[in-house]
């Protein structure tokens, strides 16, 4: 096996850790915005924690920065890499005809998400840097749900919010599927797999467009 392929398999690879890492949060993520459906209390507390705890601070929130930063950098780099190989093979392949409309274009998609990240640590992680280490004002646990649902009274910060959720599923239908093929997961169970991803894919996103519609609606 020649160096080239070793490196393009070890970058798919480290490509798939990174994913399913980000898919991790993106779960625990979604189960801490759900609670503020049903009780500002619950939501509150949760916030509270993950907002001052140590080790969520100063361990894990680098590790997850770190996380997006690499995910999507390689994510160009294996995109450029792919158009190379696309390109020598051009004449004797049609792309729409092997391969889907999300694996084609998970550059596009990921760019959108990743410009809805920038756009959500404008809304949420900044101000609680700002709230806590510039102005360092007394910590105050039931903040979390109201500054949240004054940022969902904007009906364009919703809409921004509803098309990024969108384009996240379209990048999740074939990415989170793609990471388990990447670390070798062809075997009986792909077909489970496949399903889990797809429900997964489409029901994270459409939970996160509840949330926002939700707080949106009924914050008037």
């Amino acid at each position: 096996m020649s160096t080239l392929i070793k490196t393009s398999l070890a970058r798919k690879f480290a490509m798939a850790l990174s994913g399913l890492f980000l898919v991790f949060f993106l779960l625990q993520h979604f189960t801490i915005n759900l609670t503020s459906v049903f009780s500002e209390e619950v939501f509150n507390e949760f916030s509270h924690f993950m907002g001052n705890n140590p080790l969520v601070q100063f361990a894990l929130q680098p590790v997850l920065i770190f996380g997006v930063i690499f995910h999507f950098v390689m994510g160009f780099v294996l995109e450029i890499q792919n158009r190379k190989a696309r390109a020598s093979k051009y004449a004797s392949n049609n792309g729409a005809a092997n391969s889907s409309w999300m694996s084609r274009n998970m550059i596009i998609s990921g760019a959108v998400v990743l410009s809805f990240l920038g756009l959500h640590f404008y809304d949420f992680w900044i101000p609680e840097m700002n709230y806590k280490y510039v102005e360092v004002l007394p910590e105050n646990p039931t903040r979390y749900f109201e500054e949240m649902v004054h940022k969902f009274e904007s009906p364009v910060r919703v809409g921004l919010y509803v098309v990024s959720f969108g384009f996240l599923a379209l990048h999740l239908l074939h990415g989170f599927s793609s990471s388990f093929q990447s670390l070798g997961a062809n075997n009986k169970y792909t077909r489970a797999i496949k399903g889990f991803t797809t429900a997964f894919a489409i029901g994270i996103p459409l939970g996160f467009v509840f949330i926002a519609l939700f707080h949106h609606l009924t914050a008037f």
